[in-house]
């Protein structure tokens, strides 16, 4: 292939992407001008193939930065992946192929959505482990079927976000050496230059970190980064990362290494300028030479044989190996029997009262042994989350097989990671760390939710329960923010059978997020089939008359503060229904002659009782009801006296169930 053909063609991801934004007048054509070079040379490198962007074996690469999401729409058009001149014509707008930023599962060859800067180097990072511990399953002398790399772009502002920091430190502290970072350091941020807020030396923090850094003074030296990118590859022992010394907006006169190239058109005259300058036809608009497709056939097809190559390499795995095979594409479906779990009676049988935390341990080791491919871990709480698969084994360094994860104390970046674990395929994820702190992984969570990721997030000390570490560490707002989350579904489970049900559902829906927000104190345990939670609200204890004065309704532990209300309200001659509301997505879910039959609408005397905020929970006891809540921080204290000095007791239920009824 021609060095002169590549540099035509990386004029034209320059010029594709500044007439995309042009037209659309809207987006960000600094890092798809300044980058250009050193993306499409990666990706000529690169193991892929166009053609078939699921192949399982290909090369994975996330545009951290991705507010450039022109750079990637260029590259998958020019490398075959079926993103059109006809889809880039329509960059940004409603329903095209090319939103402002990359998005999973909408646009082929986008491997994770990007653009919350910082998160893509995470997902990156997941997927190197993903990789990494994949390669340890199934590779045999002779048959590497998991062999393939996991490269990153990202910007400045990446490296600003303290989440890249996180993530970066634990890459150098497993040593993932299939990991790539390219970093396009251009020293501008929309503000102006980053020595406003951004002077470290970035090559000392990543040699800190334990990994290996190359630097490139000119980025458009081609032969200095395929040079680069070799030195990354041969390293295996430690992630790298390449400093590039890109100018924002290259080929642009007016605009090159200025900071209003970053987020704004370059305007008509200055697009005409850019492509006088990079010796192109300045009409038509999207205009691409022949020799450049002709050039980029080349590297399609070359994607092409390699995909043949591993084709043949696992068919003769498959023939020595047969059920290894046979494991690995199980792996790869996702897939798990849900009827089997669904009917399986050990999963699902508890027999004492324990703490939804102690329960989902037993059955996060449960799940282990029915799903070999279960991976997840803690941000360095796993003794208090009870996350540890025994006999597992720990993923570090020196061993790739380990399911047990160690996060360390880096919330955010461990949610992030494991959407980039998941996202690779081949595993089943779940994260853990105390509910409050799930304000760290909020950023991380959405995204789970916007791609449709089914990760599990395992949420303890779930109220004021936590007791005397006092109010930085008792959640209040946060499960309301979770079920305000669009995609998130959020179980808080009354007991281990509803725990069960949660997990139930965790690992075999497909589609959400499930947060699974677990206590620290013991709970007991309701008599009745535990796959009634599956409902998300269904009758626990029902009321003796056809229709019911009161409907007494909470969740997780404030459960048990209803059904003991139940029963002296009895003594009192009210007849209370009591309903147990784990999980609010779940029951909206259910259709409307159900809903009908647990809170009947003729029933306007209704108790809610959670000790968190209201929020949300007025539409369940409208205008006549009540809601025993938190709606102020906790404090520090026995968990006991905490309960009752804020109003959650047996008496206070009995008490506003009385007042109620007695307005009737």
């Amino acid at each position: 292939m021609s060095r002169e053909l590549d540099k035509l063609s990386i004029n034209a991801i320059r010029v594709l992407s500044a007439d995309a934004i042009e037209k659309s007048q809207s987006g960000h054509p600094g890092l798809p001008l300044g980058a250009a070079t050193m993306a499409f040379t990666l990706w000529a490198k690169m193991n892929h193939n166009g053609k078939n962007p699921t192949w399982d074996n290909r090369d994975r690469f996330v545009l951290s930065a991705g507010h450039g999401s022109m750079l990637e729409y260029s590259l998958l058009h020019l490398f075959g992946y079926g993103v059109e001149v006809s889809d880039i014509k329509n960059f940004r707008q409603v329903g095209s192929l090319t939103p402002g930023h990359p998005e999973f599962g909408h646009t082929k060859g986008v491997e994770i959505t990007t653009g919350p800067l910082g998160q893509g180097i995470c997902n990156a990072v997941g997927m190197a482990m993903a990789e990494a511990h994949l390669a340890e399953k199934f590779n045999k002398e002779k048959y590497s079927v998991i062999d393939h790399y996991t490269y990153s772009i990202c910007g400045d502002g990446c490296l600003m976000e303290g989440i890249s920091g996180e993530a970066s430190s634990l890459a150098g502290t497993l040593g993932l050496g299939k990991l790539v970072v390219l970093y396009d350091s251009n020293n501008i941020s929309i503000e102006g230059s980053t020595d406003i807020a951004f002077r470290e030396d970035v090559a000392k923090r990543y040699e800190a970190y334990g990994w290996q850094v190359s630097k490139i003074a000119d980025g458009n030296d081609i032969d200095a980064i395929e040079s680069a990118i070799e030195t990354a590859k041969a390293e295996t022992s430690k992630p790298s990362i390449i400093i590039v010394k890109n100018q924002i907006g290259f080929g642009c006169p007016a605009k090159q290494g200025k900071a209003s190239a970053h987020g704004e058109p370059l305007g008509a005259e200055n697009v005409k300028a850019m492509k006088e300058n990079l010796g192109w036809k300045t009409e038509p608009a999207f205009y691409v030479p022949d020799e450049v497709y002709t050039n980029m056939n080349e590297h399609i097809e070359k994607g092409v044989s390699k995909e043949s190559t591993w084709n043949k390499l696992f068919s003769e795995y498959s023939k020595e190996y047969p059920e290894l095979a046979k494991e690995y594409a199980a792996w790869m479906s996702g897939e798990i029997d849900k009827e089997a779990l669904l009917n399986n009676e050990e999963f699902w049988g508890f027999d004492k009262e324990m703490a939804t935390r102690e329960s989902s341990g037993i059955l996060i080791n449960r799940l282990a042994k029915l799903i070999p491919n279960l991976i997840g871990g803690s941000a360095d709480l796993a003794p208090s989350n009870k996350t540890y698969m025994a006999g597992k084994g720990d993923f570090s360094d020196t061993d790739r097989s380990g399911q047990n994860l160690h996060f360390g104390v880096r919330e955010h970046a461990m949610a992030a990671i494991v959407n980039g674990m998941y996202v690779h395929g081949g595993l089943k994820v779940f994260c853990s760390t105390f509910f409050v702190f799930s304000d760290y992984m909020k950023g991380a969570m959405r995204l789970s939710a916007l791609m449709n990721l089914p990760v599990a997030y395992v949420l303890t000390h779930d109220s004021i329960g936590v007791g005397e570490d006092g109010p930085t560490h008792q959640p209040i707002e946060q499960l309301a923010a979770l079920r305000s989350m669009p995609n998130m579904t959020v179980f808080r489970p009354a007991d281990s059978k509803e725990t069960a049900a949660a997990w139930y559902y965790a690992v075999t829906n497909g589609t959400t997020p499930t947060s699974l927000v677990l206590t620290r104190q013991k709970l007991p345990l309701y008599d009745g089939c535990p796959k009634r939670a599956l409902k998300g609200g269904y009758i626990l204890k029902d009321s003796k008359k056809e229709t019911p004065d009161v409907l007494l309704m909470a969740s997780g532990s404030e459960v048990e503060l209803i059904f003991k209300a139940a029963a002296e309200l009895e003594a009192k001659g009210i007849d209370a229904r009591v309903i147990s509301m784990p999980s609010f997505e779940l029951f909206e879910a259910q259709d409307a002659a159900y809903k009908e039959s647990v809170m009947p609408n003729a029933v306007r005397a209704r108790v809610a009782v959670e000790a968190l905020t209201s929020f949300g929970w007025h539409k369940y006891v409208g205008l006549d009801g009540d809601v025993i809540s938190l709606d102020t921080f906790g404090a520090s204290g026995n968990a006991d006296t905490l309960f009752k000095q804020f109003g959650f007791t047996v008496e206070n239920v009995v008490e506003k169930a009385v007042k109620i009824c007695n307005k009737k």
